[in-house]
């Protein structure tokens, strides 16, 4: 029974961006993932062991965004899916959105955003 786990819009600030400004002051980025697993034996057991835990996966999420800095949000939307799927063995498939909000792009806008679909 493949089933998805999501984590919709969870926020962080962090230093990512090309320009010396984002990587000294910041920015709040937003994040969803979505986690495609068997979850056959968390439905029928109701055990957190036979689950995903998302509270590690959203302290995985803090970690990678507040540890880091990248240039570019593709690279760090690649980063997550790539090592979520190292630290979730039982993950099969991972969907990763990663908005930067209110870009420095010299006009109003209120985010830019970069997706990507991993799987094993």
């Amino acid at each position: 029974m493949k089933g998805k786990l999501k984590i919709q819009n969870a926020v962080f600030y962090a230093y990512h961006g090309v320009m010396t400004e984002e990587q000294n002051l910041g920015r709040k980025f937003e994040v969803d993932v979505e986690l495609e697993y068997d979850f056959s034996k968390a439905a029928e057991t109701d055990k957190l062991e036979n689950a995903i835990n998302y509270e590690k996966v959203y302290q995985y999420l803090k970690e990678i965004l507040t540890e880091n800095k990248f240039y570019l949000i593709e690279r760090l939307a690649y980063v997550i899916g790539k090592k979520i799927l190292d630290k979730f063995e039982n993950v099969q498939k991972v969907k990763v959105k990663v908005r930067k909000l209110h870009p420095p792009i010299g006009g109003l806008i209120d985010y830019v955003e970069a997706s990507i679909k991993l799987k094993r």
